[in-house]
């Protein structure tokens, strides 16, 4: 995408933003809620050619298991198919293998998000179909929108690719096809503050940033405008594989601050000190999806040495939920001044 491009709806995208917020059904920033739901074991993978979405839930629309994967399909103006994960997981490391859905304005997408706003990306804008965006976001903070990365993938309509997540209490890296394209230090994030670090879901969906309904800034930012007579428009998930770096059946915000340091953990299956895990560290260390694997099974088999951190804390779980559109406009509109404000600064 090209300057000109840019900068032709800049001002479009910063009265969209001025709106923009995700939300939460219980901010635990805000006041004392139910615990999330965790997953209870270091390492799960979703084969979705295999006929079942095991535990995901799907959240909008239909997504049905097909010998491609997982199938999300926007066939008519408002659909935005979304699954989401039962569980949270407490620094982990995430990969999604999918090909994403072809049309002008068609936004494939992965993010992690906890109940407090902590939010971490990845999506794919059919119209720029050599470029892959990457994003974060700490506690819903919208004071600057310089935080947003893109990166060139190739044939990603026709291709399969590996988009993950590798996230600990230090850093966050994002790899594309097990190769790191971004590092973010806690540091960077204003000093930590504005860093990912609490319990999270994984939603993975589609949506028209192209509908439109949606405001020009976030039409321009898509490619244009969505022609829904040229659809059906289809991304396939194959496959989903999880480390949870900290497995237990409950987080539980102890405070208000949001901080790693407060989450406690229910029945860990695994002990860990949180600032500096086992797994993370040794995840760390890898520069590839491979190697990552070969890591965790390294780590599952000393954690019957490693001594218990986890405090026990409340057991039920609370679900985040948003209108999937709505959501998505808000989410995308916020990462759309984000390279706005970064190419201004060049």
């Amino acid at each position: 995408m090209g300057l000109k491009s840019y900068y032709q709806w800049a001002t479009l995208a910063l009265a969209a933003v001025a709106a923009a917020q995700t939300t939460t059904s219980c901010n635990p920033m805000n006041k004392t809620c139910p615990a999330d739901t965790g997953l209870n074991k270091y390492r799960l993978n979703t084969d979705f050619t295999s006929g079942s979405l095991g535990r995901w839930n799907t959240t909008s629309g239909t997504v049905t298991s097909t010998d491609l994967g997982a199938k999300f399909t926007i066939s008519e103006q408002g659909d935005a198919p979304t699954i989401e994960s039962e569980f949270y997981i407490f620094f982990g490391h995430v990969d999604v293998k999918m090909r994403a859905a072809n049309g002008t304005g068609i936004v494939s997408t992965w993010i992690l998000e906890s109940d407090d706003l902590d939010e971490i990306d990845w999506e794919q804008i059919s119209t720029w179909d050599t470029e892959v965006q990457t994003d974060y976001f700490g506690k819903g903070n919208t004071t600057s929108y310089d935080r947003g990365t893109t990166v060139t993938v190739s044939t990603p309509e026709e291709t399969f690719h590996t988009y993950s997540i590798d996230w600990t209490s230090e850093r966050i890296e994002w790899l594309l096809d097990g190769e790191v394209v971004r590092t973010l230090q806690y540091t960077d994030a204003v000093d930590g503050t504005n860093y990912p670090q609490t319990p999270m879901r994984i939603r993975i969906g589609i949506w028209a940033g192209g509908d439109p309904d949606n405001s020009e800034g976030t039409i321009e930012w898509a490619g244009g405008e969505t022609d829904y007579t040229q659809g059906p428009f289809t991304m396939y998930v194959e496959s989903v594989d999880i480390i949870n770096y900290n497995p237990a059946s409950a987080y539980k915000y102890t405070d208000k601050t949001g901080d790693y340091t407060s989450i406690k953990a229910t029945n860990a299956t695994t002990s860990t000190n949180l600032s500096s895990t086992n797994s993370s560290s040794i995840i760390a260390s890898s520069r590839t999806s491979a190697s990552a694997r070969a890591s965790s099974s390294l780590v599952g088999s000393s954690s019957a040495s490693a001594s218990a951190s986890a405090s026990a804390a409340a057991s039920s779980s609370s679900f985040v939920s948003a209108a999937p559109v709505s959501y998505y406009t808000s989410v995308f509109a916020i990462f759309l001044v984000s390279i706005i404000a970064g190419l201004v600064n060049l």
